[in-house]
């Protein structure tokens, strides 16, 4: 991992310090749709505040799950009281659309949105409430803000903009031979849009051939991975939603072809992909808490905060090796790399 691991210790050491005397502050959901959890009290206790905090996750997958928790670390580390209420719209435009709404009418302080479709329902419901992002791949291209390093309006956050290129790097040295990739995303998300055009022109300099293949809805993953069978020498699949929520399928019709994917995220790679070169999602959300907390304590204004993006030298190389073993690719190299197994995980 990256050494994102000490900063983290340290914080929690402070904030232990501070929560000698603290209270636990805990929220139901007021629409019974979501679980509720709390934060200990720590270097606002004095001053009686507690926060209410509302979060619309997108969809249920390793990532994101991951962005959430990281979020939630941030506000236990910083010792802010809070009561938090989470929802997730399994992947539905129109529940983003209700629950956003319904955070907005329950008053929140503050609002996170995991996923871009998430953040889009929030900003069209708000334009008061601070709203944090993750998980979001391009702000300024989707949408949400006028710009990534000058938001202007109530809505910033931490984005998971890809190591794109160093992704079909990885693919180029484990499959040499490779002639032709599959581009296996959603058409309803925009921020897969913008890593498959990243990914054609880099595939385009490294000689290789794009073709994309695309659904509307989960409902057809299986016929376009099967229909990809013979037709291509690997798949690449972004930090698409709806494949990332149906990874273990894709994995399992590509694999038992014997077709190497290269993916966008680790949670990916876990599912049964190949490898990535991934960005550390725990940490994404937890820089978003950090934002949160600056916003809420401090009188941060989320239209002057610059979108956190992470480089690729914070991002963490990944393998399957129980993939690998399945369709005979050699990641011995990437082992020696430093990478990480995470068949076992």
């Amino acid at each position: 991992m990256t050494m994102t691991i000490d900063r983290r210790a340290f914080a929690k050491g402070m904030a232990g310090a501070a929560v000698a005397t603290g209270a636990f502050a805990l929220a139901g959901c007021s629409d019974g749709g979501g679980s509720a959890s709390g934060s200990t009290a720590g270097a606002d206790a004095s001053s009686g505040a507690t926060y209410k905090i509302g979060v619309l996750q997108l969809t249920e997958h390793a990532a994101l799950d991951a962005a959430n928790e990281g979020f939630v670390e941030a506000l236990d580390d910083s010792g802010i009281d809070y009561t938090i209420e989470q929802q997730n719209a399994q992947n539905d435009q129109s529940a983003c659309q209700t629950i956003a709404q319904t955070l907005v009418n329950d008053g929140c302080d503050l609002i996170l949105a995991i996923g871009t479709p998430a953040a889009q329902a929030v900003a069209g419901a708000t334009t008061d409430i601070p709203v944090v992002g993750t998980a979001i791949t391009d702000f300024a291209a989707s949408g949400l803000v006028d710009s990534n390093d000058a938001p202007g309006g109530n809505l910033t956050g931490s984005s998971d903009m890809n190591p794109v290129a160093d992704q079909i790097d990885l693919l180029h040295e484990l499959l040499p031979d490779a002639k032709t990739v599959g581009l296996l995303y959603c058409t309803a998300e925009s921020n897969s849009d913008i890593q498959i055009e990243m990914a054609s022109e880099e595939l385009e300099a490294v000689g290789l051939t794009g073709v994309e293949y695309t659904v509307s809805s989960s409902n057809e993953i299986q016929s376009v991975v099967e229909s990809m069978v013979g037709q291509v020498d690997a798949i690449y699949v972004p930090t698409d939603n709806t494949i990332s929520a149906a990874m273990t399928q894709v994995a399992s019709i590509a694999n038992e072809a014997k077709i190497p994917t290269i993916c966008g995220e680790v949670g990916e790679v876990e599912a049964g992909g190949l490898a990535s070169v991934s960005i550390n999602y725990e940490e994404l959300g937890y820089r978003a808490g950090e934002m949160a907390v600056q916003i809420l304590t401090e009188g941060a204004d989320p239209a002057e905060m610059a979108i956190e993006t992470m480089s690729a030298s914070e991002c963490d190389l990944v393998y399957n090796q129980e993939t690998a073993d399945q369709i005979g690719v050699d990641v011995s190299a990437l082992a020696a790399e430093g990478g990480e197994d995470v068949s076992a995980s």
